[in-house]
């Protein structure tokens, strides 16, 4: 998750906009919000459809960073809508909707589109958007997530990069299947999510096919363009394991590979923590270049080759494996419920080093409490409610793991598990919020824990010792000599913050 505080300064300046502009009731003829109605991004998302399907046809030209495409959007309408929103950044050079040419105002990412006809409540609509530019010359807010490489281009960023390559309803809520197409000029690879459904050549060209079956994040789908050595294998549960690395890693090719190939062991291991793996396929992607962070992207994880400079680092590889569960299948509801991805992503991190014998979750607990001073400005950031400008903060990743293990602390082992196998199957491929995540915890649990979490996630300042708040005399004790996980979790977090 980047750190792009451009953005975050933005996004926070305009979070009083936030309710501005009121969806029209279902139901009623009118235009569908500008917005998904989430208090920390408000223009991200939009009212009025949900996207089923997104068929997305790419032309791109490595040498000059130009793209070109065709989107054809699946929805369905939510009211009578008499015009709708799409969140895009690209030239829009034509939309029609259910085949007839809509009227079409773009401003920022706001493109405001008027149908000829009013689409019914329920039925079945389709737009198709033509469109070129060159993404990593357009800005928006002083933002540009699109990241030019010297071979191609990664399209991968969060909480927002959709808006770089295809048009849509940018927001977590909206979640859609895909079917990716992109042309490149012979001899550049493309990866994408999901399944390779098919490569073909003509005329120097090469188009990758890629399908993702499962409901799908705008954010979370992506492009890597370039030079990479794939390679295809059985993973975890009989299911596709595709991997690929930069040409240009150089000597830490071998460190890369040494860590993102373990990926079937990590699923192995989440999926007895977390339950069945949530989707169709599985990997990840190293890049040489231009990126500093992780991302989750579904199926597909994509990694800085910065993450391997001291060695294999398989701590990364689970964090956003468990996104997989937490943050993927799983989403935000709304952007400030970061910390449901987050601590648990970190959290799986310390169970790993304990299933490896680098440091148990408890003496990992009590090293980050005991080396964090109730002084430091990291108790002053709320994990549950961290603001716009804080959403990738030390505090999300970290004091959201200690969350987690203060519970197992204060519930027992066996109610933490029951409570997480619960929530990952009852929300799958939708969406949560951190109340409904307290209401389930406390359902399974037997317990009150309103003072736990207000604690934990709510209140500034350090956690105190006791049984409350799961807070044990040995986190005052500990050791000075750190775990030996910590180095390589420490490592992650500092990359893995702009993810």
């Amino acid at each position: 998750m980047f750190r792009r505080q451009g953005l975050r300064v933005a996004a926070a300046a305009c979070c009083a906009a936030v309710f501005l502009a009121t969806p029209a009731l279902a139901g009623n003829d009118g235009p569908g919000a500008p917005g998904a109605g989430d208090d920390y991004f408000p223009g991200y998302g939009n009212g009025g459809y949900d996207v089923s399907h997104y068929d997305i046809q790419l032309r791109y030209q490595p040498n000059d960073d130009f793209l070109s495409g065709t989107t054809t959007i699946v929805a369905k309408p939510t009211q009578n809508l008499t015009a709708f929103n799409l969140d895009f950044a690209l030239n829009v050079k034509s939309v029609r909707v259910n085949g007839k040419p809509a009227e079409v105002k773009h401003d920022g990412l706001e493109l405001t589109v008027t149908p000829q006809e009013t689409l019914p409540e329920g039925s079945l609509a389709t737009f198709v958007v033509e469109y070129d530019g060159v993404p990593s010359t357009v800005e928006v807010g002083g933002v540009n997530p699109w990241i030019r490489t010297a071979d191609g281009a990664l399209a991968i960023g969060q909480p927002e990069i959709s808006s770089w390559w295809f048009p849509g309803n940018d927001h977590p809520r909206d979640k859609a299947t895909f079917d990716i197409a992109v042309a490149v000029p012979d001899g550049t690879e493309v990866l994408s999510n999901g399944v390779n459904t098919g490569t073909s050549s003509l005329a120097g060209w090469t188009t990758w096919k890629w399908r993702t079956t499962k409901p799908t994040a705008s954010y979370l789908a992506f492009l890597a363009l370039g030079q990479y050595e794939i390679s295809t294998k059985t993973g975890a549960n009989g299911q596709p394991f595709v991997t690929a690395y930069s040409d240009q890693l150089g000597e830490l090719e071998g460190a890369a590979k040494a860590s993102v190939e373990r990926t079937p062991e990590v699923v192995e291991f989440l999926s007895g923590l977390f339950g069945e793996y949530p989707f169709e396929a599985q990997g990840g992607v190293v890049s040489s270049e231009g990126m500093n962070f992780a991302l989750e992207n579904q199926t597909r994880p994509t990694y800085s080759h910065k993450f391997f400079s001291r060695g294999a680092n398989t701590s990364v590889v689970v964090h956003e494996n468990a996104h997989q569960w937490f943050g993927d299948s799983v989403s935000v509801d709304t952007w400030r419920n970061i910390w449901l991805n987050e601590g648990f992503a970190s959290y799986s991190e310390w169970l790993w080093s304990e299933k490896q014998g680098t440091g148990t979750a408890q003496e990992l607990f009590d090293h980050y409490y005991s080396a964090t001073p109730a002084d430091d400005p990291f108790w002053q950031v709320l994990p549950g409610d961290p603001g716009a400008e804080n959403v990738f903060h030390d505090a999300v990743y970290d004091r959201g793991a200690m969350t987690l293990h203060a519970l197992r602390n204060v519930i027992g082992d066996q109610a933490l598990v029951d409570i997480t196998r619960t929530w990952v199957s009852e929300k799958r491929y939708s969406t949560g919020t951190i109340e409904q995540f307290i209401e389930l915890a406390e359902q399974k649990s037997g317990k009150q824990l309103d003072e736990f979490f207000k604690a934990w996630l709510f209140t500034p300042g350090k956690p105190a010792v006791g049984e409350a708040t799961g807070v044990p005399q040995s986190a005052l004790l500990a050791s000075a000599t750190p775990p030996p996980a910590v180095a390589e979790i420490d490592a992650t977090h500092e990359r893995a913050h702009a993810h």
